[in-house]
Protein backbone atom coordinates (compact mmCIF):
# COMPACT_ATOMS: atom_id res chain seq x y z
CA UNK A 1 0.00 0.00 0.00
CA UNK A 2 2.50 2.33 1.31
CA UNK A 3 4.50 1.86 -1.95
CA UNK A 4 1.64 2.40 -4.56
CA UNK A 5 1.36 5.45 -1.96
CA UNK A 6 4.91 6.78 -2.93
CA UNK A 7 4.10 6.21 -6.47
CA UNK A 8 1.13 7.91 -6.80
CA UNK A 9 3.43 10.39 -5.15
CA UNK A 10 6.39 10.79 -7.10
CA UNK A 11 3.85 11.16 -10.23
CA UNK A 12 1.98 14.11 -8.60
CA UNK A 13 5.22 15.88 -7.95
CA UNK A 14 6.15 15.60 -11.58
CA UNK A 15 2.87 16.93 -12.41
CA UNK A 16 3.49 19.79 -10.30
CA UNK A 17 7.05 20.39 -11.51
CA UNK A 18 9.39 18.88 -9.04
CA UNK A 19 10.28 20.67 -6.41
CA UNK A 20 9.61 24.11 -8.00
CA UNK A 21 6.24 23.71 -6.73
CA UNK A 22 6.85 23.30 -2.75
CA UNK A 23 9.13 26.31 -3.21
CA UNK A 24 6.14 27.97 -4.30
CA UNK A 25 3.86 27.36 -1.73
CA UNK A 26 5.79 27.80 0.77
CA UNK A 27 7.13 31.32 -0.04
CA UNK A 28 3.58 31.99 -0.42
CA UNK A 29 4.68 34.14 -2.96
CA UNK A 30 4.39 33.31 -6.08
CA UNK A 31 2.97 35.77 -8.43
CA UNK A 32 -0.81 34.85 -9.74
CA UNK A 33 -2.32 36.88 -12.26
CA UNK A 34 -6.02 35.42 -12.55
CA UNK A 35 -6.98 37.45 -15.22
CA UNK A 36 -4.05 35.33 -17.68
CA UNK A 37 -4.85 32.30 -19.30
CA UNK A 38 -4.70 29.34 -17.17
CA UNK A 39 -3.30 27.44 -19.52
CA UNK A 40 -0.05 29.91 -19.83
CA UNK A 41 0.21 30.09 -16.29
CA UNK A 42 -0.14 26.36 -15.19
CA UNK A 43 -0.08 26.78 -11.51
CA UNK A 44 -2.17 28.83 -9.09
CA UNK A 45 -1.83 29.38 -5.56
CA UNK A 46 -4.30 31.35 -3.10
CA UNK A 47 -6.09 30.89 -0.10
CA UNK A 48 -9.36 28.69 0.31
CA UNK A 49 -12.08 31.14 0.63
CA UNK A 50 -15.00 28.19 0.29
CA UNK A 51 -15.95 25.15 -0.03
CA UNK A 52 -19.01 23.27 -1.91
CA UNK A 53 -18.68 19.70 -2.96
CA UNK A 54 -15.76 19.44 -5.00
CA UNK A 55 -15.56 23.23 -5.47
CA UNK A 56 -13.61 25.74 -3.77
CA UNK A 57 -13.11 29.63 -4.31
CA UNK A 58 -9.94 30.34 -3.72
CA UNK A 59 -8.70 34.17 -3.27
CA UNK A 60 -5.72 35.01 -5.13
CA UNK A 61 -4.26 38.93 -5.46
CA UNK A 62 -7.56 41.14 -6.53
CA UNK A 63 -9.73 38.08 -7.54
CA UNK A 64 -11.39 34.92 -6.33
CA UNK A 65 -11.54 31.97 -8.63
CA UNK A 66 -13.35 28.67 -8.70
CA UNK A 67 -11.42 25.68 -8.88
CA UNK A 68 -13.77 22.18 -9.84
CA UNK A 69 -11.49 19.14 -8.26
CA UNK A 70 -12.70 15.92 -10.44
CA UNK A 71 -13.29 12.58 -9.21
CA UNK A 72 -9.87 11.07 -8.84
CA UNK A 73 -7.75 13.89 -8.97
CA UNK A 74 -5.39 13.56 -5.70
CA UNK A 75 -5.07 15.96 -3.10
CA UNK A 76 -2.19 15.97 -0.64
CA UNK A 77 -1.52 17.61 2.65
CA UNK A 78 2.12 18.87 2.67
CA UNK A 79 4.31 20.82 5.44
CA UNK A 80 5.72 24.32 5.03
CA UNK A 81 9.42 24.26 4.21
CA UNK A 82 8.90 20.56 2.66
CA UNK A 83 11.19 19.82 -0.05
CA UNK A 84 9.41 16.30 -1.40
CA UNK A 85 6.85 14.27 -1.38
CA UNK A 86 8.03 11.23 1.24
CA UNK A 87 6.18 12.61 4.22
CA UNK A 88 3.50 13.74 2.42
CA UNK A 89 -0.32 12.43 2.89
CA UNK A 90 -3.22 12.28 0.50
CA UNK A 91 -6.30 13.82 2.11
CA UNK A 92 -10.33 14.38 1.54
CA UNK A 93 -11.76 17.57 0.30
CA UNK A 94 -13.60 17.08 3.29
CA UNK A 95 -10.32 17.85 5.27
CA UNK A 96 -10.00 21.05 3.15
CA UNK A 97 -10.61 24.23 5.17
CA UNK A 98 -10.96 27.85 4.83
CA UNK A 99 -7.73 29.61 5.36
CA UNK A 100 -5.57 26.48 4.07
CA UNK A 101 -3.01 27.17 1.41
CA UNK A 102 -3.48 25.26 -1.95
CA UNK A 103 -1.31 24.56 -5.03
CA UNK A 104 -3.73 24.04 -8.01
CA UNK A 105 -2.17 22.38 -11.26
CA UNK A 106 -4.89 23.72 -13.87
CA UNK A 107 -5.92 21.46 -16.69
CA UNK A 108 -5.41 23.52 -20.25
CA UNK A 109 -8.48 25.17 -21.46
CA UNK A 110 -9.85 26.19 -18.22
CA UNK A 111 -11.45 29.74 -17.97
CA UNK A 112 -9.51 32.26 -16.01
CA UNK A 113 -12.54 32.55 -13.63
CA UNK A 114 -13.11 28.76 -13.15
CA UNK A 115 -10.56 26.10 -13.33
CA UNK A 116 -10.19 22.49 -13.24
CA UNK A 117 -7.71 21.23 -11.58
CA UNK A 118 -5.28 18.10 -12.44
CA UNK A 119 -3.80 17.87 -9.05
CA UNK A 120 -3.80 19.67 -5.58
CA UNK A 121 -1.15 20.55 -2.66
CA UNK A 122 -2.56 21.68 0.29
CA UNK A 123 -1.05 23.41 3.43
CA UNK A 124 -3.24 23.79 6.09
CA UNK A 125 -3.55 26.68 7.92
CA UNK A 126 -2.86 25.69 11.33
CA UNK A 127 0.47 24.13 9.57
CA UNK A 128 1.47 27.32 7.83
CA UNK A 129 0.81 29.47 11.63
CA UNK A 130 3.03 27.14 13.02
CA UNK A 131 5.88 27.75 10.68
CA UNK A 132 5.21 31.19 10.26
CA UNK A 133 5.75 31.62 14.36
CA UNK A 134 8.89 29.77 13.88
CA UNK A 135 10.26 31.92 10.97
CA UNK A 136 9.63 34.95 13.29
CA UNK A 137 11.43 33.63 16.21
CA UNK A 138 14.49 32.51 13.82
CA UNK A 139 14.46 36.07 12.22
CA UNK A 140 14.71 37.63 15.33
CA UNK A 141 17.50 35.50 16.36
CA UNK A 142 19.64 35.18 13.51
CA UNK A 143 18.44 38.34 11.22
CA UNK A 144 20.06 41.71 10.09
CA UNK A 145 18.94 44.55 8.67
CA UNK A 146 19.76 47.54 7.17
CA UNK A 147 20.22 50.38 3.84
CA UNK A 148 21.79 49.16 1.41
CA UNK A 149 24.57 50.96 0.31
CA UNK A 150 26.60 49.00 -2.15
CA UNK A 151 25.75 45.64 -4.38
CA UNK A 152 28.39 43.51 -6.49
CA UNK A 153 26.67 41.27 -8.03
CA UNK A 154 30.23 39.74 -9.57
CA UNK A 155 30.99 38.91 -5.71
CA UNK A 156 27.71 38.29 -4.56
CA UNK A 157 27.70 40.41 -2.14
CA UNK A 158 25.05 43.66 -1.06
CA UNK A 159 26.63 46.21 1.43
CA UNK A 160 24.07 47.40 4.09
CA UNK A 161 24.37 50.32 6.77
CA UNK A 162 22.88 50.55 9.86
CA UNK A 163 23.23 52.25 13.08
CA UNK A 164 23.01 56.02 14.20
CA UNK A 165 24.85 58.65 12.33
CA UNK A 166 27.61 58.65 14.79
CA UNK A 167 27.96 54.78 14.67
CA UNK A 168 27.22 53.46 11.55
CA UNK A 169 27.80 49.84 10.91
CA UNK A 170 28.20 48.37 7.62
CA UNK A 171 27.42 44.49 6.79
CA UNK A 172 28.38 42.68 3.79
CA UNK A 173 25.44 40.45 2.70
CA UNK A 174 26.89 37.16 1.34
CA UNK A 175 24.51 35.94 -1.15
CA UNK A 176 25.30 32.35 -2.64
CA UNK A 177 23.23 29.94 -5.21
CA UNK A 178 21.37 28.36 -2.11
CA UNK A 179 20.13 31.69 -0.86
CA UNK A 180 16.44 31.99 -0.93
CA UNK A 181 16.00 35.48 -2.39
CA UNK A 182 12.86 37.47 -2.47
CA UNK A 183 11.10 40.74 -2.86
CA UNK A 184 8.25 42.81 -1.96
CA UNK A 185 5.68 43.32 -5.04
CA UNK A 186 5.10 46.60 -5.80
CA UNK A 187 2.04 47.75 -4.26
CA UNK A 188 1.93 45.30 -1.73
CA UNK A 189 2.17 45.76 2.10
CA UNK A 190 2.44 42.06 3.00
CA UNK A 191 5.69 40.06 3.74
CA UNK A 192 4.39 36.85 2.55
CA UNK A 193 3.26 38.34 -0.96
CA UNK A 194 7.01 38.80 -1.58
CA UNK A 195 8.15 37.25 -4.48
CA UNK A 196 11.12 35.12 -5.85
CA UNK A 197 14.35 37.54 -6.87
CA UNK A 198 17.51 38.17 -7.74
CA UNK A 199 21.02 39.67 -6.84
CA UNK A 200 20.11 42.13 -9.54
CA UNK A 201 17.44 43.62 -8.52
CA UNK A 202 18.58 44.69 -4.82
CA UNK A 203 19.61 48.58 -5.70
CA UNK A 204 21.34 51.01 -3.27
CA UNK A 205 18.35 52.27 -1.47
CA UNK A 206 16.30 49.68 -0.98
CA UNK A 207 15.84 48.25 2.60
CA UNK A 208 16.87 44.57 3.36
CA UNK A 209 16.75 42.19 5.55
CA UNK A 210 18.99 38.50 5.56
CA UNK A 211 18.54 35.52 7.78
CA UNK A 212 21.99 33.45 8.25
CA UNK A 213 25.16 33.46 10.34
CA UNK A 214 27.56 35.87 10.84
CA UNK A 215 31.09 35.43 10.24
CA UNK A 216 33.65 35.50 13.40
CA UNK A 217 35.00 38.54 11.69
CA UNK A 218 31.39 40.03 12.56
CA UNK A 219 31.25 42.47 9.30
CA UNK A 220 29.86 39.24 6.86
CA UNK A 221 27.07 37.76 6.96
CA UNK A 222 26.25 34.40 4.97
CA UNK A 223 22.39 34.37 4.13
CA UNK A 224 20.42 31.51 4.01
CA UNK A 225 17.31 34.32 2.70
CA UNK A 226 17.32 37.50 1.72
CA UNK A 227 13.93 40.17 1.32
CA UNK A 228 14.53 43.53 -0.12
CA UNK A 229 12.01 46.45 -1.26
CA UNK A 230 12.15 49.78 -2.46
CA UNK A 231 9.97 51.74 0.11
CA UNK A 232 9.27 55.46 0.85
CA UNK A 233 9.79 56.80 4.21
CA UNK A 234 7.10 60.15 4.76
CA UNK A 235 6.93 62.66 7.34
CA UNK A 236 4.53 65.23 7.22
CA UNK A 237 1.22 66.56 7.74
CA UNK A 238 -2.20 65.42 6.94
CA UNK A 239 -4.57 67.46 4.72
CA UNK A 240 -6.94 65.55 4.23
CA UNK A 241 -8.96 62.49 5.63
CA UNK A 242 -11.08 59.55 3.66
CA UNK A 243 -12.43 57.41 5.78
CA UNK A 244 -15.23 55.97 3.38
CA UNK A 245 -12.32 55.75 0.24
CA UNK A 246 -9.73 54.99 2.74
CA UNK A 247 -7.09 57.26 1.81
CA UNK A 248 -5.47 60.22 3.73
CA UNK A 249 -3.36 63.27 1.90
CA UNK A 250 -0.02 64.02 3.46
CA UNK A 251 2.18 66.99 2.55
CA UNK A 252 5.22 65.29 2.31
CA UNK A 253 7.81 67.89 4.28
CA UNK A 254 10.51 66.94 2.50
CA UNK A 255 9.38 67.14 -0.93
CA UNK A 256 6.74 69.55 -0.19
CA UNK A 257 4.65 67.40 -2.66
CA UNK A 258 1.12 66.00 -2.07
CA UNK A 259 0.95 62.27 -1.63
CA UNK A 260 -2.44 60.21 -1.45
CA UNK A 261 -2.38 57.57 1.39
CA UNK A 262 -3.81 54.06 0.82
CA UNK A 263 -5.05 52.70 4.02
CA UNK A 264 -5.96 49.16 3.57
CA UNK A 265 -6.68 46.04 6.23
CA UNK A 266 -3.17 44.98 6.40
CA UNK A 267 -2.09 48.74 7.04
CA UNK A 268 -0.75 49.33 10.63
CA UNK A 269 -2.28 52.97 12.29
CA UNK A 270 -0.28 53.49 15.76
CA UNK A 271 -1.09 56.89 17.50
CA UNK A 272 1.65 58.30 20.44
CA UNK A 273 0.35 59.79 23.54
CA UNK A 274 1.50 62.97 24.01
CA UNK A 275 3.85 62.32 26.80
CA UNK A 276 5.56 59.06 25.13
CA UNK A 277 6.41 61.47 21.69
CA UNK A 278 7.91 64.14 23.84
CA UNK A 279 10.31 61.83 25.53
CA UNK A 280 11.13 60.16 22.28
CA UNK A 281 11.64 64.11 20.96
CA UNK A 282 13.77 64.63 23.76
CA UNK A 283 15.78 61.42 23.32
CA UNK A 284 16.48 62.19 19.77
CA UNK A 285 17.61 65.74 20.32
CA UNK A 286 19.89 64.84 23.06
CA UNK A 287 18.09 66.98 25.18
CA UNK A 288 16.47 65.58 28.72
CA UNK A 289 13.17 66.11 29.96
CA UNK A 290 11.34 66.66 32.76
CA UNK A 291 8.76 64.16 32.60
CA UNK A 292 11.25 61.39 31.80
CA UNK A 293 13.77 62.37 34.47
CA UNK A 294 16.62 60.74 32.65
CA UNK A 295 20.02 62.73 31.12
CA UNK A 296 20.55 63.95 27.97
CA UNK A 297 23.29 62.11 26.29
CA UNK A 298 26.50 62.79 27.25
CA UNK A 299 25.77 64.91 30.31
CA UNK A 300 26.35 62.18 33.44
CA UNK A 301 29.01 63.03 35.78
CA UNK A 302 32.47 60.85 34.91
CA UNK A 303 32.60 57.78 37.01
CA UNK A 304 28.52 57.78 37.95
CA UNK A 305 26.28 54.67 37.27
CA UNK A 306 24.83 54.68 33.94
CA UNK A 307 21.18 55.63 34.48
CA UNK A 308 18.58 52.91 33.42
CA UNK A 309 17.18 52.97 29.99
CA UNK A 310 13.88 54.50 29.84
CA UNK A 311 11.08 52.78 28.40
CA UNK A 312 10.54 52.64 24.70
CA UNK A 313 14.25 53.96 24.66
CA UNK A 314 14.97 54.78 21.06
CA UNK A 315 18.35 53.44 19.79
CA UNK A 316 19.27 53.36 16.21
CA UNK A 317 20.30 49.59 16.29
CA UNK A 318 17.88 48.74 12.97
CA UNK A 319 14.55 49.76 14.60
CA UNK A 320 13.96 47.34 17.48
CA UNK A 321 13.17 49.64 20.30
CA UNK A 322 11.06 51.31 17.94
CA UNK A 323 9.22 48.14 16.43
CA UNK A 324 8.71 46.60 19.98
CA UNK A 325 7.11 49.96 21.13
CA UNK A 326 4.96 50.54 18.66
CA UNK A 327 3.47 46.72 18.73
CA UNK A 328 2.54 47.98 22.39
CA UNK A 329 0.60 50.69 21.29
CA UNK A 330 -3.18 50.50 20.65
CA UNK A 331 -4.33 50.50 17.05
CA UNK A 332 -5.79 53.01 15.38
CA UNK A 333 -8.19 53.72 13.02
CA UNK A 334 -9.02 57.01 9.67
CA UNK A 335 -11.28 58.18 11.79
CA UNK A 336 -8.68 58.77 14.63
CA UNK A 337 -6.69 60.73 12.30
CA UNK A 338 -7.46 64.70 11.34
CA UNK A 339 -6.36 66.65 9.62
CA UNK A 340 -3.16 69.06 11.02
CA UNK A 341 -2.29 66.04 12.41
CA UNK A 342 1.27 65.08 11.90
CA UNK A 343 2.80 61.48 10.90
CA UNK A 344 5.73 59.34 9.79
CA UNK A 345 4.96 56.65 7.64
CA UNK A 346 6.42 53.90 5.65
CA UNK A 347 4.80 52.90 2.61
CA UNK A 348 5.45 50.73 -0.63
CA UNK A 349 7.23 52.46 -3.14
CA UNK A 350 4.27 52.06 -5.28
CA UNK A 351 3.82 51.89 -8.88
CA UNK A 352 1.91 55.44 -9.30
CA UNK A 353 4.22 58.15 -8.18
CA UNK A 354 1.40 60.08 -6.48
CA UNK A 355 -0.08 57.38 -4.04
CA UNK A 356 1.45 54.83 -1.71
CA UNK A 357 0.33 52.14 0.33
CA UNK A 358 0.72 52.28 4.19
CA UNK A 359 2.80 49.49 5.94
CA UNK A 360 3.02 51.05 8.90
CA UNK A 361 1.88 54.95 10.10
CA UNK A 362 2.11 56.76 13.33
CA UNK A 363 0.92 59.69 14.49
CA UNK A 364 0.89 62.04 17.32
CA UNK A 365 4.55 62.95 15.98
CA UNK A 366 5.10 66.40 16.38
CA UNK A 367 7.82 66.74 18.51
CA UNK A 368 9.55 63.89 17.06
CA UNK A 369 9.39 65.87 13.73
CA UNK A 370 10.77 69.05 15.70
CA UNK A 371 13.86 67.80 17.09
CA UNK A 372 14.59 66.37 13.81
CA UNK A 373 14.15 69.52 11.95
CA UNK A 374 16.38 71.48 14.93
CA UNK A 375 19.32 68.59 13.85
CA UNK A 376 18.12 66.22 15.92
CA UNK A 377 18.92 62.42 14.76
CA UNK A 378 16.56 61.59 12.01
CA UNK A 379 14.32 58.24 12.84
CA UNK A 380 12.34 56.39 10.22
CA UNK A 381 10.05 53.72 10.85
CA UNK A 382 10.91 49.98 9.44
CA UNK A 383 8.83 48.00 6.79
CA UNK A 384 8.99 45.10 8.47
CA UNK A 385 6.73 45.18 11.02
CA UNK A 386 4.33 43.45 9.47
CA UNK A 387 3.62 39.85 7.86
CA UNK A 388 3.86 36.09 9.68
CA UNK A 389 7.11 34.79 7.75
CA UNK A 390 9.89 37.30 9.68
CA UNK A 391 8.61 40.80 9.25
CA UNK A 392 10.13 41.85 12.78
CA UNK A 393 13.38 42.66 13.54
CA UNK A 394 15.98 41.06 14.64
CA UNK A 395 19.08 42.19 16.25
CA UNK A 396 21.70 43.47 14.86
Amino acid sequence: MKSNFVRTMGLLMLLLGSSTGFIVINSLSQDVQPKASPTSQQKLVGTVQAIDGRTVTLTVPDSNVRVTIPDGVHIVRIQPGQKDLESASAIDIHDVQPGDRMLVRVEPGSRPDSVVASAVMVMTRTDLQTKHQHDREDWQKRGVGGLVSAVDPAAGTVSIVAGSLANKQTTIIRISKDTVVRRYAPDSVKFDEARPSTLAEIHSGDQLRARGTRTPAGNEFMADEVISGSFRNIAGVITSVDATGGTIGVLDSMTRNPVVVKVTGDSELRKLPPEMAQRIGARLSGTPTAASGYPARGTQEPGARPAASPPFEVRRNGGRDLQQMLQRLPAVNLHGLQKGDSVMLVSTQGTNSGQVTAITLLAGVEPILAAVSKGGEPMTLSPWSLGQGGGDEGSQ
